[in-house]
C-alpha cells in the first residue's frame, strides 16, 4: 500500500488556497466601476506582505480580506519554466508562504474570535499545517496535533469534516510505518480503519478503505474482506460490485493462465512454455505513474534472481507503442513486452487498474495477483519451492 509523498506546485497552491477560496467574495460586474473611474475603496484589497506573519488590518472585515489576499500563491521562479524544480526546491522555495499564511490565519481568528470567519480560518491553518508536515517540518507536529483536538472538539463541526480528518490520521499512520515495511503499514492501517469504522459505522468511505486494504492483504484476508463489503447493507452498489469482481479474481489463484503473444521485439512468448520458471506478469504503462515508480524495485528483483529462474512478462496498456519502445530501451528492460493498442489481456483478465502484478509459480500455476506487495520477497519464496 502507497502513499504520496510527493510535492508539487499544483498540490502546494490546491492545499493552501482550498479553505479560502470556498468562501472568497465574488463583486458582480454591476458593482464595478465603470473604466475611468475611481475604483470604491471597500473594493480594494490591502496590500498584503506574503511572507508577514501576522495581518495588519486592525478590523475584521479587512483583516479576512487581507487573509485572503495572502491565500493567493506566490509566483514561482521564472528558472523553474525552463528546468522542472525538484521536491526540495518546491519545498524550500513554498514552506515560507504555508508557514506564514498558517501564521496569519492564527492572528486571524485570536484578534477576532466573534468574527463569521473563525471557523473557516481554524480550518485553514490545520489544512496547512498538514500541509508543511507532508513538507518534513517535524517540529509543526504538536501545533498540528493541537489544531486537530481543537476542531474535533468544535460541536459544529459536520460529520463529514470530522470524518476526513479521522481518515486522514489513518492515512499519516500507516505512512509513518513505511520504514518497518509493507507489513507494518497494511497492519496498522487495519487496525485504524477498523477503529475508524466502529466511530462512524454508517459511512460508506470506510468500504471503500476496506477495499484498498484487500487489494493489498494476502488472499486470505483478503477473501474475507471482500465478503463482508458484498453482504454489508451500508455499503455502496459500485463498491459491492468492485468487491464481488475482486471475488472472482481469487478464483483464478492456484489455476494456469493462458497467455500466449509475439513481443514487440519479435520474441515469442507462451506461458505454457515456462514451467520451471516464476513468472511475473507485469500490467503497466509508461504514462502511468505509479508504474514508473515501480519499475527500479522490478528491475532489481530481476537482476538479483533472473539467473535463479524468474522471468518477467511484460503487458503494455501503452496507447502509442513508440512510447512504449524507446521507454524501454532507454531504461534498459530486457523482458518481452506486449502491445496491441487495445488492452486485448488486460480485458480478458478484468484488470482495471495498474500497477498490476501476478506471479506464476514454477507449476505454471497463479499464485498471487498482488505480486506488488513484497516483490522481492515474495519471488523468493517461489523461487525456493
Amino acid at each position: 500500500m502507497r502513499f504520496a509523498t510527493s510535492i508539487t506546485l499544483a498540490g502546494i497552491v490546491g492545499y493552501a488556497l482550498a479553505a479560502a477560496a470556498q468562501d472568497k467574495p465574488q463583486v458582480p460586474d454591476a458593482l464595478l466601476s465603470p473604466p475611468g473611474q475611481a475604483v470604491p475603496e471597500a473594493l480594494i484589497p490591502a496590500p498584503t506582505n506574503l511572507l508577514a506573519h501576522a495581518l495588519s488590518a486592525t478590523n475584521a472585515e479587512a483583516a479576512w480580506s487581507e487573509l485572503q489576499t495572502a491565500s493567493q500563491p506566490p509566483s514561482p521562479p521564472e528558472a523553474w519554466e525552463a528546468n522542472k524544480p525538484s521536491e526540495k526546491e518546491q519545498t524550500d522555495f513554498f514552506q515560507p508562504y504555508v508557514l506564514a499564511l498558517m501564521d496569519k490565519s492564527k492572528d486571524f481568528y485570536t484578534r477576532f474570535p466573534k468574527d463569521a470567519h473563525v471557523n473557516d480560518a481554524r480550518k485553514q491553518e490545520f489544512e496547512l499545517t498538514r500541509i508543511v508536515l507532508q513538507m518534513g517540518a517535524t517540529n509543526q507536529q504538536a501545533r498540528f496535533d493541537a489544531e486537530e483536538k481543537t476542531l474535533l472538539a468544535d460541536p459544529k463541526l459536520t460529520e463529514d469534516e470530522r470524518f476526513a480528518i479521522r481518515q486522514s490520521d489513518v492515512e499519516r499512520a500507516a505512512k509513518a510505518k513505511e520504514p518497518e515495511g509493507e507489513a507494518a503499514v497494511l497492519a496498522q492501517y487495519e487496525k485504524d480503519t477498523r477503529a475508524l469504522q466502529k466511530e462512524f459505522p454508517k459511512r460508506p468511505e470506510i468500504f471503500g478503505m476496506l477495499l484498498d486494504l484487500a487489494g493489498n492483504a494476502e488472499p486470505a484476508k483478503a477473501r474475507v474482506i471482500l465478503q463482508e463489503i458484498t453482504n454489508s447493507p451500508a455499503a455502496s452498489d459500485e463498491l459491492k460490485t468492485a468487491a464481488a469482481d475482486q471475488l472472482k479474481k481469487f478464483d483464478t489463484i492456484g489455476k494456469p493462465v493462458d497467455l500466449k503473444f509475439t513481443a514487440v521485439d519479435g520474441r515469442e512468448v507462451d506461458l505454457s512454455q515456462m514451467k520451471g520458471k516464476v513468472v511475473l506478469i507485469d500490467f503497466w504503462a509508461t504514462w502511468c505513474g505509479p508504474c514508473v515508480e515501480e519499475m527500479p524495485e522490478v528491475k532489481a528483483t530481476y537482476a538479483t534472481n533472473h539467473a535463479k529462474g524468474f522471468e518477467i512478462v511484460g503487458i503494455s496498456l501503452d496507447r502509442e507503442k513508440s512510447s512504449l519502445t524507446d521507454y524501454v530501451a532507454k531504461n534498459q528492460m530486457p523482458w518481452p513486452q506486449f502491445f496491441d493498442g487495445d488492452n486485448k489481456y488486460a480485458k480478458q483478465f478484468d484488470v482495471d487498474s495498474i500497477p498490476t502484478m501476478w506471479l506464476i509459480d514454477k507449476k505454471g500455476n497463479l499464485r498471487d495477483i498482488n505480486g506488488r506487495s513484497d516483490l522481492g520477497g515474495k519471488v523468493g519464496k517461489l523461487l525456493a519451492e
